[in-house]
């Protein structure tokens, strides 16, 4: 028995060892090769052992990083917990199982994650308003992969639009993509679906979300309209409804207000109809109708007029009156059928009244003195008597036409000299309606309107020019400036003004002459009488001067005759009259000789009257300071008198040889008289067998040269001393 248990025992461990090999190590997965996750969820990853009855189990990435989970190993299974899910965890996860002595197995688990939490958002750009563009966004928030995102805009089941979104497929990040559209509605799109359609494609399979908005189209209130019964005017004590209604979708709400003196709006009544009963005076004004919806708001006014009894606004003096600037004016504002009225005075434009006021029971007076441009408004006197107030308009014209005109002349009236004349008319307003007419006698010289620009408030002095040639018939005719005015329904004098000036035409000197007794070439001591006259108008005033060297005149007499008693050889010259009067001056000239017989003759011999042979000597001939006068140089001889041929009185012998020698004579003459001077030369032969030293030759040689020159230095110079220049000529009556 024994035996038999011994043999039972090694065949069941022999059948065990058989049966253990028969179940091979295995290793498992769940999910099996990949799973997909949403960020934010939780995921497991399972890896499970057979074939082993103790494994070890570890997890990796495929790329070795952190696993960013936690593991948990327990018997034959192995779980790998990523909460929450997120970037981090998008990677191929690799579970290894070790059994001994069966080695080692491993597994891949791909996660791949994706976010699409929400349903699209729609959004408007406004409220839809028909014909009005309006845009709306399709927005799906926190996708990824927005690679694989694709959206669809449908209205009414009709595609809007529809997108694609292709982006970098590397990128790891939430994004929130959107779709828009820009679309006009219209009425009839009310009730139609909006519908916005996200899907994100995993395996051609997609994940789809979507939302839907019913639309809603409006229409801001128009064509708001206010009727009202029985009238706007209405009498104390009465009533009035007033019926509002105003177009739009969804319909208007109706609000009443009344619009108060500062411009805000006091809120009456919801209702469409608004009834007012016992009206005051105070419920007088403007009362406004709005009709309101979500997208707007149309208003619509009426003014209501509650009156008291009746009673009159007189002003006077008149609708209009034209004042003078400078001149006082009274506005006055009275009232009749109120015992009690207060009063208000404003301009138009309400700028200041710059006026004094004064009212006393049933009239007010507003005084402008002195009106000036600030004055010329239409001024509006209202009256309150209760509750009513009346208003009266008067219109303050201003002008400004003061003084005559002005007559003013460029310059003097001269027979054939242009002149302008200048017609003035200063400080005057408007000036756009003044005329200016200028007349010589009854004929109209020139007309001139000024058109400028209306609103220039100011005093301007206008004027017209004309330029005519006087003559001397214009003397004693009247030159008119007349200006006028026009102004419609002006009563003022004058409406027009002018000056008047009497023309005197001048004549400028002309004509002027000289008469000269006996002659104006006298005999010194003689006497002499010098006559001006000259033609002008006025007559020319007579000035008599002597023109002196340098050009100027010497003033002598302011008489017609001018006379000189024994005349002197230096009352010679230029004598001027000048004929002067207010339109000029006219000149004449006439030249005085006083002649004088020849004297102060002067022959000299230069260097000396005794020269040696072969020397140069000039022999010349001066007369004092006597004008005209003939000189006449010769030698004399027994044969007869040699006329020397000179230059301005000056002869000059080259080289003298001995019959050079002898008597010199100069004759000065004129038609008073002549003179005679004579001197003697004498010429020495030179001795030729003396032999000078080089020296001295060279200082004879020089003086031969030096001599002469000094000579004809000390000629001119006592030239340049006289009076006159002279020269001497071949023949005995040759005149300088």
């Amino acid at each position: 028995m024994p035996g038999k248990m011994v043999l039972i025992f090694g065949a069941w461990n022999v059948l065990w060892t058989l049966l253990a090999a028969s179940q091979a190590f295995k290793i498992e997965t769940t999910p099996e090769f990949r799973t997909l996750a949403q960020i934010g969820d939780s995921v497991s990853l399972t890896c499970s052992t057979t074939g082993c009855e103790a494994p070890s189990f570890s997890w990796r990435t495929q790329i070795d990083s952190p696993l960013n989970g936690k593991v948990r190993s327990e018997g034959t299974k192995s779980t790998l917990t990523m909460d929450p899910v997120s970037f981090a965890n998008e990677h191929s996860y690799l579970c290894t199982a070790t059994c001994e002595p069966s080695g080692k197995l491993e597994r891949e688990i791909q996660v791949e994650i994706y976010s699409f939490p929400k349903d699209p958002e729609i959004h408007f750009s406004g409220p839809l308003e028909a014909g009005k563009p309006t845009t709306v966004k399709c927005l799906v928030p926190d996708v990824y992969p927005f690679d694989r995102l694709e959206m669809d805009l449908l209205k009414g089941g009709h595609l809007l639009k529809n997108q694609d979104f292709l982006g970098d497929v590397d990128k790891k990040s939430l994004e929130t993509k959107s779709l828009e559209v820009t679309f006009t509605p219209v009425i009839e799109d009310t009730g139609k679906a909006l519908v916005c359609q996200a899907r994100l494609y995993f395996d051609s399979v997609p994940k789809v979300r979507e939302t839907m908005r019913e639309l809603q189209v409006y229409i801001s209130p128009k064509n708001t309209d206010i009727s009202v019964n029985p009238s706007t005017t209405l009498q104390e004590g009465g009533s009035v409804t007033m019926t509002c209604s105003s177009e739009g979708e969804p319909a208007p709400h109706i609000f009443w207000n009344k619009k108060l003196d500062d411009g805000k709006l006091q809120l009456l009544s919801g209702n469409a109809t608004l009834t007012l009963i016992a009206m005051r005076m105070e419920d007088s004004g403007i009362y406004a109708c709005e009709g309101i919806n979500l997208i707007g708001k149309d208003r619509k006014e009426v003014e209501l007029i509650v009156q008291e009894k009746p009673f009159t606004v007189q002003i006077s003096p008149g609708p209009r009156i034209v004042a003078q600037i400078g001149d006082s004016v009274v506005l006055t504002c009275g009232v009749t059928g109120c015992e009690s009225p207060s009063f208000h005075w404003r301009t138009q434009i309400d700028s200041p009244l710059s006026g004094k006021l004064k009212s006393e029971g049933t009239k007010s007076t507003l005084t402008l003195s002195p009106v000036s441009f600030e004055n010329e408004h239409s001024y509006l006197c209202t009256v309150t008597c209760g509750r009513r107030r009346l208003e009266k308009e008067i219109q303050v014209e201003l002008y400004s036409f003061s003084r005559d005109p002005e007559i003013e002349m460029s310059g003097l009236l001269v027979n054939g000299n242009p002149v302008t004349v200048t017609c003035k008319v200063p400080n005057v307003y408007p000036f756009d309606r003044l005329e200016i007419e200028l007349l010589k006698g009854d004929t109209i010289l020139k007309n001139e309107n000024f058109l400028e620009e209306l609103d220039r408030k100011s005093l301007e002095t206008k004027s017209l020019e004309m330029t005519f040639i006087p003559t001397t018939e214009d003397t004693g005719k009247v030159l008119v400036c007349q200006a006028k005015l026009q102004i419609d329904g002006l009563e003022f004098e004058p409406k027009q003004r002018k000056s008047t000036q009497t023309l005197f035409v001048n004549v400028a000197p002309n004509d002027t002459t000289i008469l000269v007794s006996p002659s104006s070439i006298l005999e010194e001591g003689s006497s002499v009488t010098m006559t001006c006259s000259s033609d002008g108008l006025p007559a020319p005033k007579i000035l008599w001067s002597r023109q002196l060297n340098n050009g100027a005149l010497q003033p002598l007499s302011e008489n017609a005759t001018l006379t000189l008693n024994s005349t002197k050889k230096e009352d010679s010259g230029i004598y001027v009259c000048d004929g002067i009067n207010q339109a000029g001056t006219n000149r004449k000239a006439v030249e005085l000789i006083i002649q004088v017989a020849p004297k102060d003759i002067n022959l000299t011999a230069f260097p000396s009257e005794s020269i040696k042979e072969g020397d140069s000597v000039t022999i010349s001939c001066t007369c004092g300071n006597v004008p005209e006068t003939w000189i006449i140089l010769k030698k004399k001889a027994e044969t007869g008198d040699t006329v020397l041929k000179s230059i301005d009185g000056a002869y000059i012998i080259r080289k003298a040889q001995l019959e050079d020698a002898g008597v010199y004579e100069c004759e000065s003459k004129n038609e008073l008289g002549s003179q005679l001077k004579s001197l003697t030369l004498a010429v020495k032969e030179r001795e030729t067998h003396t032999t000078l030293h080089p020296a001295l030759l060279m200082l004879y040689c020089a003086s031969s040269l030096i001599i002469p020159a000094i000579g004809m230095i000390v000629y001119f110079a006592r030239r340049a001393n006289m009076r006159g220049s002279y020269s001497l000529v071949e023949a005995q009556k040759s005149k300088v």
